[in-house]
């Protein structure tokens, strides 16, 4: 987080004004002796599921507050509902958070500590502060009243002591059925705060969980595992998003009921990521998967890191978005297109380029000698020499894309039409002199001439055009398959209207087309992205060779935003 960019690059209105609160907290704890200087901080993901863009935000702040101060961050799962958690997401999880550029000081599990959190729980029971409720969960739920209603103690709340263990015990050792107890805090049934009104905090499930097998059937809920996992691991400042602001209250009440074996580590709750066009629900995403409407978790249209890895988002990119857009306090919504500038210009500075056809018709320069082929020097990336340049093979036969030439060109259209003349990218001016269309009047072939004297690009008679288009030899092209995407949702708030996101779906989210490429094409490597000229950045599927996912155009989308804006 140290390296937020302030690169002159970025555009004057996109002057980040977001700070960051929580260093500044931690900053001044430091300052005050607060943890005698020490900074621990974790990323505690469930692993139900895959990480999304959100994701990638709390993972900035909780890795990025430990590097900035000299402290660690372990990676912990809240692996405390076995019925929806899995190792898949595990492995997962832990690919994403190294992928975005960090190395936790350890991996941990909330499991390692099912064995010390029983032990607590038997203290707040043993202490007067916890006890067993044998009604179901629609009753407790009933009795917790709401706001301005108050909450009915449950008939079971002052069951003695020596009870509740005995039952305690017997929900642990599994001789208890699913839903027929749970422990409860002893804390306020008339609390304001609706987490304070006796939560539950252990239900039985006899289930098989990924990393204990069958050894548990009693399973800690989140609000009791967190801030005791905290405490059992030295964290100093637990970083959480604005949903658990309410639950702060309760981490505190357990805590201070707990005998904790340091200090009692502190809640503090920023800002979640949220973007236009995406939802980052889990269940939302989950459903467009079941539906159909995408193909699995990397789909390159979800937010997923594993979908935007795929796609060909740089780390780095999302990590300076990140940091730019800052830690606030209240939740808003950025623009999208605000995260695909970072995209593009990491790709603008990293990318090769290559000529490349995703609409080919044939251009057939009938001056051309026959058999003749020359080489073309050009450069691999303007943004960087080190790259370096590459020679592409130019001949009298090329494709050129189908909207670099029209029949009858409209008003200000500068490419190929009768009679016009354009450069070919590094090589010759060349003038069309007729086509040639099928029955359908679809063309299938531009004539043209070229002009010998302009190779390089340049008139030696000061002539100039207006449009440069790229090509690529028949004889020397390789085939490419495209992704080309469109946002899944086309409101840039899903489902404001109606309640509903699915509502907002895009009809046609990803259109497949068959191009041709010059050979270098061939080498790039599964995953790396580069620049098909004039068209975008697109990346190479890792797995299916000749497959390249449109990353992202190369429109800068955030000047268009802007001006909408003023």
């Amino acid at each position: 987080m140290s390296d937020t960019p302030n690169s002159p690059d970025i555009p004057a209105a996109f002057e980040s004004t977001a700070g960051n609160f929580v260093r500044d907290l931690v900053q001044a704890d430091n300052e005050q002796g607060t943890f005698a200087g020490r900074v621990q901080t974790r990323f505690p993901p469930e692993p139900n599921g895959y990480l999304h863009i959100g994701h990638a935000k709390a993972i900035c702040v909780d890795f990025g507050i430990a590097e900035d101060f000299g402290g660690i961050c372990k990676l912990r799962f809240d692996d405390t509902n076995p019925v929806t958690e899995e190792t898949e997401y595990v492995d997962a999880i832990v690919a994403d958070v190294r992928w975005l550029g960090f190395e936790p000081a350890e991996v941990v599990y909330a499991s390692d500590y099912f064995e010390a959190l029983y032990q607590w729980a038997e203290h707040l029971i043993t202490t007067g502060f916890a006890y067993v409720d044998d009604q179901d969960a629609d009753t407790i739920s009933a009795q917790r009243g709401g706001y301005g209603k108050p909450g009915i103690e449950s008939p079971y709340r002052n069951r003695r002591v020596e009870e509740n263990l005995a039952l305690f015990r017997r929900m642990r050792s599994g001789e208890l059925p699913d839903g027929s107890h749970v422990l409860r805090a002893k804390a306020d049934m008339q609390h304001d705060n609706m987490q304070l009104r006796d939560p539950i905090m252990y239900r039985i499930r006899h289930e098989h969980h990924h990393r204990t097998g069958d050894d548990w059937v009693l399973y800690p809920t989140y609000d009791w595992a967190h801030g005791q996992s905290d405490a059992i691991e030295g964290v100093t400042h637990s970083l959480c998003t604005l949903e658990f602001d309410s639950h702060r209250a309760l981490y505190d009440w357990y805590l201070q009921h707990c005998p904790l074996p340091g200090d009692q580590p502190r809640q503090t709750e920023f800002a979640r990521l949220e973007l236009t066009y995406t939802v980052t629900s889990k269940r939302k995403l989950l459903q467009l998967i079941n539906d159909g409407v995408v193909d699995g978790w990397d789909d390159p249209r979800l937010p997923t890191l594993c979908a935007l890895r795929r796609r060909g988002y740089p780390a780095v990119a999302i990590r300076n978005f990140c940091d730019f857009i800052g830690v606030a306090k209240t939740n808003s919504r950025h623009q999208i297109e605000m995260l695909e500038w970072f995209v593009r210009n990491e790709l603008n500075r990293v990318a090769q380029r290559r000529m490349t056809v995703l609409r080919p018709v044939k251009l057939t320069i009938t001056n051309w000698p026959a058999g003749h082929s020359e080489w073309v020097t050009l450069q691999n990336n303007p943004e960087n020499a080190a790259d370096g340049s590459r020679d592409v093979e130019f001949t009298g036969e090329l494709w050129i894309e189908h909207d670099d030439f029209k029949a009858e060109a409209p008003p200000k259209y500068f490419r190929l039409t009768p009679g016009a003349e354009v450069r070919l990218r590094g090589a010759y001016y060349v003038k069309c002199t007729g086509f040639t269309a099928d029955a359908d009047g679809t063309v299938t072939e531009v004539l043209a001439t070229y002009d010998p004297d302009t190779r390089g690009g340049n008139a030696p008679d000061g002539r100039k055009v207006k449009a440069t288009i790229h090509w690529v030899s028949t004889a020397h092209a390789v085939d490419v398959t495209a992704a080309l995407y469109e946002r899944l949702f086309d409101a840039e708030v899903p489902g404001e209207r109606t309640g509903d996101p699915f509502d907002d779906l895009h009809p046609n989210t990803r259109e497949i087309v068959h191009g041709k490429a010059e050979a270098a094409l061939g080498e790039v490597a599964p995953g790396q992205v580069v620049q098909f000229e004039r068209l975008g950045y697109f990346a190479q599927d890792g797995e299916q060779a000749g497959l390249f996912h449109r990353t992202v155009g190369l429109k800068d989308e955030w000047a268009n935003v802007q001006k909408r804006g003023k």
